[in-house]
């Protein structure tokens, strides 16, 4: 007789979703997220402008790569095919450590355009 439990591990694994579309729907949403952001960095950061916005959408973007990251080792956890876990896991370092290593530069940017503020400031006082 044998064990349903070793039979249910040797049967291959019903993917959670197809991969192709997923990671072309993730990649492209990454992407479109990046460019949106760096856009916004790269315009409102040296003027001092939008910082609450920016540094939402700087966490949140953290936020949603480590979501990725969690939910794609998940997956390589419950032997999905290599297609859907490495479809999560891509995002998900993209996202952390890109987003992670941007962030002393924009507070950075931020810290700059207020002391120019300032020194402007005591030039039109002075």
């Amino acid at each position: 007789m044998t064990d349903p439990f070793m039979i249910n591990l040797l049967s291959e694994v019903e993917p959670w979703f197809d991969p192709n579309l997923a990671g072309g729907i993730l990649g492209g949403g990454v992407g479109v997220l990046g460019a949106v952001y760096g856009t916004l960095v790269g315009v409102l950061a040296p003027r001092g402008k939008g910082r609450t916005f920016v540094m939402a959408m700087h966490w949140g973007a953290i936020a949603l790569g480590a979501a990725f990251l969690v939910a794609g080792i998940g997956a390589a956890f419950a032997d999905q095919p290599g297609g859907v876990w490495f479809s999560l896991l891509l995002p998900g370092v993209l996202l952390v450590v890109l987003m992670g290593c941007m962030t002393p530069v924009i507070k950075l940017r931020y810290r700059q355009a207020e002391h120019r503020r300032l020194q402007a400031e005591e030039f039109r006082r002075g």
